[in-house]
């Protein structure tokens, strides 16, 4: 995905972009960040360095810790497939109650992003992602990028972290990762019940963000 990024900024001749973006979309910026440095202004990161690899999803968690992933193991098995295929929007609506339970967001919020869940694509891309953290093999032609991924690189871009005082996914504190990014850094913590979704949740102090960090 992060590559998918390069490739639109190339076919709408964009050479320079602040990227900014939580859970998958963070995930993505966070690599052409690391990656393709000279094409990434600036970086905003909810919830922090989010690069992982194959070599770091083979350590054990703690127990706590392996609990709040019970999807991922969910979604390893062909039940968990089938699972997720019939009752999509019912899991979407699950997870996004457990990572922002104090979002009262109403049922037509929801209904504006699960249409895309009916995308024919979605399940076999959402599967294959998870299965992929487990050991699933992956696409060759990215094997270089990701050896270069497995060593964490540093981020040394301008960035911004940010982070919900109510986010209910798995997530690492930001003194953990701090020392990941080596250029002009801050972090920020969004109070008032923001939980995982923090751009559409908190939408001004993300919107701040991607305007200070063009200032750095």
């Amino acid at each position: 995905m992060a590559h998918d990024v390069v490739d639109l900024m190339d076919a709408l001749r964009i050479q320079t972009a602040i990227l900014g973006g939580y859970d998958w979309g963070g995930r993505s910026a966070n690599i052409v960040a690391a990656l393709w440095p000279e094409r990434c202004k600036g970086l905003v990161s909810v919830s922090g360095y989010l690069i992982g690899s194959q070599e770091a999803g083979k350590v054990p968690l703690p127990p706590k810790a392996e609990y709040q992933w019970w999807y991922q193991f969910y979604f390893a098995t062909e039940r968990g497939r089938a699972g997720y295929d019939k009752y999509r929007h019912d899991f979407a609506r699950l997870i996004w109650q457990l990572a922002s339970p104090k979002w009262n967001f109403d049922e037509a919020t929801f209904d504006r992003s699960a249409a895309a869940f009916d995308n024919p694509d979605h399940v076999d891309i959402v599967i294959h992602n998870y299965r992929w953290r487990l050991g699933a093999p992956g696409e060759a032609r990215y094997e270089d990028l990701e050896k270069r991924l497995a060593a964490a690189p540093n981020i040394a871009v301008p960035t911004i972290t940010l982070e919900g005082d109510a986010n209910g996914a798995p997530h690492p504190e930001p003194a953990a990762y701090a020392h990941k990014f080596s250029g002009k850094y801050t972090h920020r913590t969004i109070t008032g019940g923001v939980g995982h979704n923090l751009p559409q949740e908190a939408p001004q102090a993300f919107a701040q963000a991607i305007m200070d960090v063009a200032r750095f």
